[in-house]
């Protein structure tokens, strides 16, 4: 069993991105799952692009991808990717993409094919705090998502896909006053957790984590 797994660079002036930090304290071997790390460029597009690289170099069953989103509190799940991208600030180029289509011949949104509900209730049980997430916003995590999900609905139907935000770690918010962290050893825990839940779950299970906005 393979698994990919992806963190970003640095964007938005910080100095670290914790996904890549945490993705590079993992093991390289989790029992019989082999696991794959790639640090992707935080770029639109150009991290799709990259991405597909990386699963025809590796040839994994999953793919996890995962990203910093500062003033999240929990391990989120994302649910579904939307067609779009809409730069709030600029990439690590400096594009700036204002409601432009990921690809033409894309569908409008794509959901997520890791159980995200069961992942959910696998870290919570490790107390660890976790919750679906039903927005991976239109910056470059929305972008990378999207993109594995059309690949894997155009060209890699037996693939696994999704990804996964992170809240800051605790060297981040020393200058932000009353935003939330999260201890690096905690989010690469969640991390193994995640990686074991998807190989444990051939789908994914029935549990109530809706929201009302």
């Amino acid at each position: 069993m393979r698994v990919l797994i992806t963190g970003f660079t640095p964007f938005g002036g910080e100095k670290i991105n914790p996904s890549w930090e945490a993705i590079k304290r993992m093991k390289d071997n989790y029992g019989d799952i082999k696991v794959f790390k790639s640090e992707i460029p935080t770029v639109f597009n150009k991290a799709i692009y990259f991405l597909e690289e990386e699963i025809q170099r590796y040839n994994p069953d999953v793919v996890i991808c995962t990203g910093q989103a500062g003033g999240r509190t929990a391990i989120t799940p994302e649910r579904v990717a939307i067609n779009v991208n809409d730069a709030r600030i600029p990439d690590n180029e400096g594009n700036t993409p204002i409601d432009k289509k990921i690809f033409e011949d894309g569908e409008n949104a794509y959901f997520s094919s890791l159980p995200i509900k069961a992942i959910v209730k696998e870290l919570k049980e490790k107390n660890i705090p976790a919750t679906v997430s039903n927005s991976a916003g239109t910056f470059v995590c929305n972008n990378i998502m999207y993109g594995l999900l059309y690949y894997i609905d155009k060209n890699y139907e037996n693939l696994k896909g999704g990804f996964v935000h992170i809240p800051y770690i605790h060297e981040q918010v020393v200058d932000k006053p009353n935003n939330p962290s999260m201890d690096l050893e905690t989010i690469k825990k969640a991390f193994e957790i995640i990686i074991e839940t998807v190989f444990r779950y051939d789908s994914d299970i029935a549990i109530s984590d809706g929201k009302t906005r």
